[in-house]
């Protein structure tokens, strides 16, 4: 019974969410209420909520100052260098923006933190496809299988999770498994490829002088006046001179390019002198998330206090630069407490117990050879249908049990556990994702709509090629 109510549970939730008829954060919060009265433990939604308020407030409070963080290095012109960069490559041209966020997101994904990737990835395109009035979910989409392949570093959690379920060394799982994760990323190359030309038959190349003939002019003239430094205000400008008439020059082009990328060079937030302070001690901050020296919410708590003072320090600055960030915030860790609620749910009643033995007890009994395979396919919904803990921590030591029994080792179960994570990072159930989409402005339905199968085929590549090259 919890094994169907589960499964019903979750789908009720994704059909709601991508016909619209509820926001994610209500339905996080009142369906998996709904369902637990279902089950007959209304008395204890309290203690769920609570279990699961407990184990993502770390999460939640990363997520704030790291938003707050790399916001305030967006305002002070910490990456207009890369945005610059995007720009040359990219051009006007929808194919070559398409392939350049996959680049990006791929690149910054080294980090290991998802949502560290996303606000980097979507603050740099996300002028250039409003401008050019492309798909949105088409930036969503690719940044997210992007980084779902790169988030199998060993310190970006699936593979130190599974590492620590089967009590494994982490390097011995990700290093034979690179090539069929490289085959993976270039899998999402081509497909950003394939999904650019469809968006350059729908809107055509321009070239950037036609891009931006019509505002060149009025840029200039406001380019002092608009420097309050807010980006979203900024980019709202840019759509209301939209209808402006003026022609550039090629000597006026360096500083329309900044506007176009929705980045006003002479806003009063930028910080050059502080340029390469800031630089250090955004490498400083990602080096000990990576070596661990400190919790990573620790660490942007400090970072972005510490970045706060030294940018702005003056107090009314502060608060204006904390004001400016505060929708971000407000949105994506609202979020996260109510998916906190439909995990505590899920755990505390034991639906995700019951689905994961379901699901296991149902393998035939001649697929206990070819239970590395098995792994690699049920790791694709399974991961996507609860959090990676869950996953790793419940399901794998039950499969890797499974399969030692016919002879096959753990370390190919543990490398096969890997395959799902392209589609893992739009599920609900990660904080991170809601970070892309928020500060995307895109539906969560739609982006689920649209990504859904191309991620599930980005795994099946990546499963196809460690079966081709004998990982798995």
């Amino acid at each position: 019974m919890l094994t169907i109510l589960g499964f019903t549970m979750i789908a009720t939730f994704l059909v709601l969410i991508m016909l619209k008829k509820m926001s994610p954060i209500a339905a996080l919060v009142l369906i998996p209420a709904l369902f637990c009265v279902f089950v007959g433990k209304g008395a204890k939604l309290g203690d769920y909520v609570i279990d699961g308020v407990t184990s993502l407030a770390p999460t939640a409070a990363m997520l704030m100052f790291a938003i707050v963080y790399f916001g305030v290095m967006i305002d002070v012109g910490l990456f207009d260098p890369i945005v610059r960069g995007i720009l040359k490559f990219c051009k006007a041209d929808p194919l070559r923006i398409v392939v350049g966020t996959a680049v990006l997101a791929a690149i910054v994904s080294l980090d290991g933190d998802g949502s560290t990737t996303f606000m980097i990835t979507v603050s740099a395109m996300y002028p250039l496809y409003k401008r050019l009035k492309m798909s949105l979910v088409v930036m969503t989409g690719v940044a997210a299988m992007a980084n779902g392949v790169m988030n199998t570093l060993p310190w970006g959690g699936p593979t130190a999770r599974a590492a620590t379920a089967l009590k494994l060394d982490a390097s011995d799982i990700f290093v034979p498994m690179i090539p069929a994760l490289a085959v993976g990323l270039l899998g999402v190359l081509a497909l950003s490829y394939v999904l650019g030309r469809r968006e350059r038959k729908r809107l055509g190349v321009l070239t950037l002088d036609e891009v931006l003939e019509p505002e060149t002019e009025t840029v200039l003239v406001g380019a002092g006046a608009g420097a309050s430094g807010d980006r979203d205000g900024a980019v709202a400008k840019q759509a209301a001179r939209a209808g402006g008439s003026g022609s550039g020059t090629d000597a006026d082009l360096p500083e329309a390019d900044d506007d176009f990328q929705g980045l006003d060079p002479n806003r009063a937030t930028l910080r050059p002198k502080l340029y390469w302070f800031n630089a250090l001690l955004t490498v400083t901050l990602l080096t000990a998330m990576i070596m661990e020296w400190l919790p990573i919410p620790v660490l942007f708590l400090l970072g972005a206090a510490l970045a706060l003072t030294v940018n702005f320090p003056h107090m009314p600055d502060q608060k204006a630069r904390l004001g400016a960030h505060a929708e971000n915030v407000l949105n994506v860790s609202g979020m996260v407490f109510a998916a906190a609620v439909f995990t505590g749910v899920l755990q505390g009643t034991g639906m995700v117990d019951h689905m994961s033995k379901w699901l296991v007890s149902n393998i035939p009994d001649g697929m206990g050879p070819h239970m590395a395979l098995v792994t690699g396919v049920l790791s694709i919904p399974l991961t996507y249908f609860m959090s990676n803990d869950g996953f790793y921590f419940g399901v794998l030591p039950v499969l890797a049990e499974a399969g030692q029994a016919h002879g096959v080792s753990s370390l190919e179960i543990a490398r096969a556990s890997l395959v799902g994570q392209p589609l893992h990072m739009s599920s609900p159930l990660v904080p991170a994702v809601y970070v892309l989409v928020g500060m995307a402005k895109v539906e969560f339905g739609d982006h689920t709509r649209f990504v859904v199968k191309w991620a599930a085929l980005t795994s099946l590549v990546v499963l196809g090629a460690g079966i081709l090259f004998g990982i798995i």
